[in-house]
This record gives C-alpha cells, sequence and structure tokens, in this order.
C-alpha cells in the first residue's frame, strides 16, 4: 500500500458540478486540492438542467459566465410548459423567473443548458489534479487532518492520502455521509425514475413554443442542447428488463406522432427528498447532494450545492492560511443547513404545484371540457419566481454581525409579464428571512448584514458583485477615512460605493459595508465609529480598530480553536 499526497490540503470527493466548482473556488484561493471521483470520466447524461441566476453570478466572478451562456439555450428557453402530448397545443405554462429574461435585482441571467456541457468548463477552469476511477472507501480523522483510503478501479491499487479537510460532494448516495453515519430527515426517496436520452426531430410541435421542459401526461420532454438532443423522464416502468426504449419514446409523443427515435442512452434514478443531519463532523464537511438531496421540479438542486461550496471555500481557506479560527467552519452548517430545510420545502411545493395543474386538466378531460380550455395555473407566478430564496436568503451565524434597524429596499420594482400566459414576473416584499414556500418566492435587495450584497452599479458594466473576490470588501462613501493605515492579517480591499447608492444601503456619508468574500454583508456601520479614548493621540486609527475588531470577531480568530 503506497502512501501518497500528503500534502493535500482539501480532498473533493465527487466531480458532479458542485465538486469541480469547489475545486475552482480554492484554486483561486491558493489552496491545494485534489478531486477524486469513481466513475471513469464526467457523466454522459444531462442530469440538472438549471444553472440559476445565483449561480451565474458565481460564475461571473469566476470568468466563465460568458462560456456557459455560449453554451446554453436561448433566454426563450426559460419556461415550462404542460401539454397533453408533446403534440398537443400548450394548456398551461410559466415563466423561469431570472432565466426567461433579466431581472433588475442581478447582473446576469440564468441558463438552461444540461449538466454534461457545463461539467467540462468547469473541469477546465482549474489546474488542480483531478483522479476519476478511484473511489474513497475508508476515511479516518486525525489529529490534524484526515486520512482517506482510496481504491483505483483501474488498478486494484489502494492509496492512503492525507488531507487537513475533506470536502464530500459524493452525491445522495453519499459513501462519505455513510462512513460518518450521519442520518437524514425528510421525505427520502420519491420514487423511482428513468431518463432516456434520444435523438429525434421534433421540431414541427416545439419549435415555435420552445421550453426548458415540457410536461405532458405520458412523462417529461426536454431539449438537450441548442443542437439538438432530446431526453424523456418519467416513472421507471415496472418491468424494464426488456423494454422496447424506442417504442416507449415514441408511444409517449402520442398516437399517429410517427416520429422515430434513436435512443442514445438509459439513465435509472431515486428522486430523493432530505436534509443530512449534520453538514460537519470535524474537519470533514458535506456539500450539495450529500448534505441534502431534493426533488428536480424547480431547478434547485444543483444550485444549492453551489451555494454552498461558494459559503464554505472561503472559510477553508481562511482556516488553512490563518486569518481564520477553525471555529469559522461551524457557520458553514449553521448558514447552509437551514437553506437546506427551506429549499426543500420549496421543491416539494413544486412538484405538488407541478402535480395539481396535471390534475385539473385530468378533471377538464374526464369532464368533457373543450379541448381549448386553459388551466388556471394554482401558483400564479410562484412556480420558479424563488428569488427570495436564490437571491433573499439571510444567514444567522457567528460570521454576521447583526445591527438592530432594517435600511432601505432599492426602489426597482420592475415587472416583466408574459403576454402569451399572463404569468407575472415581478417581486415584491419580503420578510427578515425566508421561512415558507410562499416567501420563499419574494424578494426585496436589502443591505442588512447577513444578507447577500444588493447589486448596485458602480460603473458602466461593473456591479457591486464584480468588487468581491478573494478577500472581504469594504464599501463605502468615505473610502479616504476607512482605508486601513496599518497591516491587516485578512485580506482586504476597499471599494467606493457611489453616494446615490448610500441611502439604498442605509449609510450615512461616513458609513461602510464590510462584504464577506462571498457577497454576503458581514458588519454595517451606518456612520464612522465613535471616537474611543484610548486613541486620542491617533484618531485615524479608529477605524482600522473598528475592522480588526469586526474581522476578529467574524473570523472566530477568538474562538477556541480546534487540534
Amino acid at each position: 500500500m503506497a502512501v501518497a499526497d500528503t500534502g493535500v490540503e482539501v480532498l473533493i470527493v465527487g466531480g458532479g458540478p458542485v465538486g469541480l466548482t469547489a475545486r475552482v473556488l480554492l484554486e483561486r484561493w491558493g489552496v491545494r486540492s485534489l478531486l477524486i471521483d469513481k466513475r471513469r470520466r464526467l457523466s454522459p447524461f444531462p442530469r440538472s438542467r438549471l444553472v440559476n441566476v445565483r449561480s451565474m453570478e458565481i460564475y461571473r466572478r469566476l470568468g466563465l459566465a460568458d462560456t456557459i451562456a455560449a453554451h446554453a439555450f436561448a433566454p426563450e428557453y426559460g419556461r415550462i410548459r404542460f401539454r397533453d402530448t408533446l403534440r398537443d397545443r400548450d394548456f398551461a405554462t410559466a415563466a423561469m423567473i431570472g432565466i426567461n429574461a433579466p431581472v433588475p435585482e442581478s447582473p446576469v441571467t440564468g441558463v438552461v443548458t444540461s449538466q454534461d456541457r457545463l461539467e467540462p468548463t468547469l473541469l477546465a477552469a482549474a489546474d488542480a489534479p483531478v483522479r476519476f476511477g478511484v473511489e474513497l472507501v475508508h476515511v479516518t480523522e486525525e489529529a490534524d487532518g484526515v486520512l482517506a483510503l482510496l481504491v483505483d478501479h483501474r488498478s486494484g491499487a489502494q492509496t492512503r492520502v492525507r488531507a487537513r479537510h475533506l470536502l464530500a460532494a459524493d452525491g445522495a448516495n453519499s459513501t462519505v455521509r455513510e462512513l460518518l453515519g450521519i442520518a437524514t430527515t425528510g421525505p427520502g426517496a420519491l420514487g423511482s425514475f428513468t431518463t432516456v436520452v434520444f435523438d429525434a426531430d421534433l421540431d414541427r410541435w416545439c419549435a415555435r413554443r420552445p421550453a426548458g421542459v415540457y410536461f405532458t401526461a405520458q412523462g417529461s420532454f426536454a431539449p438537450l442542447y441548442p443542437e439538438g438532443g432530446w431526453s424523456w423522464f418519467g416513472p421507471t416502468p415496472e418491468d424494464d428488463a426488456g423494454d422496447d426504449w424506442p417504442g416507449l419514446v415514441s408511444r409517449a409523443l402520442g398516437p399517429g406522432a410517427d416520429v422515430r427515435a434513436d435512443v442514445v442512452r438509459v439513465h435509472h434514478w431515486v428522486m430523493n427528498a432530505f436534509v443530512a443531519e449534520r453538514f460537519r463532523q470535524g474537519r470533514i464537511l458535506l456539500a450539495g447532494d450529500a448534505a441534502h438531496a431534493l426533488p428536480i421540479i424547480g431547478g434547485l438542486g444543483m444550485n444549492a450545492g453551489l451555494a454552498d461550496v461558494h459559503n464554505l471555500c472561503w472559510k477553508l481557506a481562511g482556516v488553512l492560511r490563518g486569518w481564520a479560527g477553525p471555529g469559522l467552519l461551524d457557520s458553514y452548517e449553521a448558514e447552509r443547513q437551514p437553506v437546506a430545510h427551506e429549499t426543500l420545502r420549496q421543491a416539494v411545493a413544486n412538484t405538488r404545484l407541478m402535480l395539481q395543474v396535471q390534475g385539473r386538466r385530468r378533471e377538464q378531460l374526464r369532464s368533457g371540457e373543450a379541448e381549448s380550455a386553459r388551466v388556471e395555473l394554482p401558483w400564479s407566478e410562484r412556480f420558479f419566481a424563488q428569488l427570495g430564496l436564490v437571491l433573499g436568503v439571510a444567514y444567522r451565524s457567528q460570521a454576521v454581525l447583526t445591527d438592530s434597524s432594517p435600511s432601505p429596499a432599492p426602489s426597482d420594482t420592475s415587472t416583466d409579464t408574459d403576454t402569451d400566459t399572463g404569468t407575472g414576473t415581478g417581486t415584491s416584499a419580503s420578510t427578515d428571512t425566508v421561512t415558507t414556500a410562499s416567501t420563499s418566492t419574494d424578494y426585496v435587495p436589502t443591505a442588512e448584514p447577513g444578507r447577500r450584497m444588493p447589486h448596485l452599479w458602480l460603473a458602466h458594466d461593473r456591479s457591486t458583485l464584480d468588487a468581491f473576490g478573494e478577500w472581504f470588501t469594504l464599501l463605502t462613501p468615505d473610502p479616504a477615512s476607512w482605508t486601513p493605515r496599518t497591516t491587516m492579517r485578512w485580506p482586504l480591499r476597499v471599494e467606493p460605493l457611489p453616494g446615490e447608492h448610500s441611502g439604498l444601503c442605509g449609510l450615512g456619508p461616513g458609513g461602510a459595508l464590510l462584504v464577506r468574500p462571498d457577497g454576503h454583508i458581514g458588519a454595517r456601520w451606518r456612520d464612522r465609529p465613535p471616537a474611543d479614548p484610548t486613541l486620542q493621540t491617533d484618531p485615524t486609527l479608529q477605524t482600522d480598530a473598528t475592522l480588526h475588531d469586526a474581522l476578529t470577531a467574524l473570523t472566530a480568530l477568538t474562538m477556541p480553536t480546534l487540534p
């Protein structure tokens, strides 16, 4: 048995979008990582098909958004359509908010794209080593790290790898979670499904009414790539051993379709719905489906995992580089687990709403209503109007210094109405914390600590979100007073905030926002800190002391450290 890679700082288990994105983020922080995946290559299946607006903000910062968008569908595919069969006209439709058109709350637009198009872009975006066909079979936590036993499925060789931390992004059937004995809560397995990838010419029924997915009574159809290709998915037939998959797809298209489906591949899978009881055990952390598996309806699963590692990787970098205490990692679970529970509620609600639409249509058909009868959507604009959950997350942990009063919200309440459906895409006021599926749909930008910093234009084509990266950012209308005079141990940049944005952020002329590397506000000072009598000899050091104290608290440097 060989011993190798003793210098790895983070071992990433799982080479899907979440693990691959973590690899890119960690490399930007200069953290040495190794990614392993038991599969022999990237998955050829489309799987997740929606990169939402928040995920595209993350990829914009990483310089990947344009490449991802170039391989994605045009915005008009950002909607869902309900039909009796794919050959029939729509009896209901709804827009995917932030996908079908830009929203004023973000500098980017989400996209419909297949996971097998996204993953190669992520793989090419970092140079850190990746080993496919290598499986983790055992892990032990040591005093200063973790020891993982790996098996290479090609050669059969076993390797021990030591790492300072392990990030488990190995899916809903996570080996790491199982080895740690971490239980899950939630409905669990919702059923077995099959995805059939096929080629066929379906333009006659879809080209004039594009969509990211067509829900029908015979299963769901989705275009895979702008240049062609389709998938069908539905409940797995009880006996699929000898199933005629081309025939199944042809029959699902409806009587008289006369279309040959050339099946490329078939994938059987289980739709899960759960949240792990713990996201962290010592130096081992769970992310993505390993931490929370979500029903696919609404496109929340992969995106929630991307938000996980965006929250986590800067904290790992801080601990590894010494400007954060190990206790900062406690804030990962404190911040992301409540979001996972809320996201699960929203995904389950989306599934129920979809079933309501199909149920109402079946009632219409049984009652003999006219073929042209419409189905009133049970959610109005709410099915994909999830900006409150996507952009309005409020973190509460020791990594956020709260203040007592809310700030005014930017006044842009633009709405966008889809004229062919009457489905509105506007937003409305949200509560302080996202607590129910109904409030998950609503978003009003706010600069309260714990919230994502609102998108505001700093200059032409430069958003406040573009100011954040591998550092803390101090946004202030008074940069001269807040620029540190002394050396800080934390990576920190001071960014001028145009005066016209001060009021929207709840700041006076001398105020400031301290924004974490993940774009969430860590602290807010409405004006300059009050004078400290002990600093009378040099009053300019007052802001230095204020920043030092805030960053010390936010990064848990004053908390007891783990060995």
